[in-house]
């Protein structure tokens, strides 16, 4: 599991956005967000640096928080 952090992300359409760039990297992948917080947890196949590039190719700046 990974969480990031991404402060761009602040309405129902970015949310769709970062869930559509993450689940490209891994179809599979179950994507929670939650947009008070701006986070994003990923359970994914995909290593986070995979899932981090995914983010920044789609205009959104994730930041890995710790687990």
């Amino acid at each position: 599991m990974v969480v990031f952090r991404v402060a761009n992300m602040r309405c129902g359409g970015c949310a769709r956005s970062v869930t559509s760039a993450l689940r490209g990297v891994d179809p599979a992948a179950e994507v929670r967000v939650d947009l008070g917080r701006r986070e994003v947890t990923v359970e994914a196949a995909a290593d986070a640096a995979v899932l981090s590039r995914a983010l920044r190719e789609a205009g959104f700046e994730g930041e890995r928080l710790a687990t």
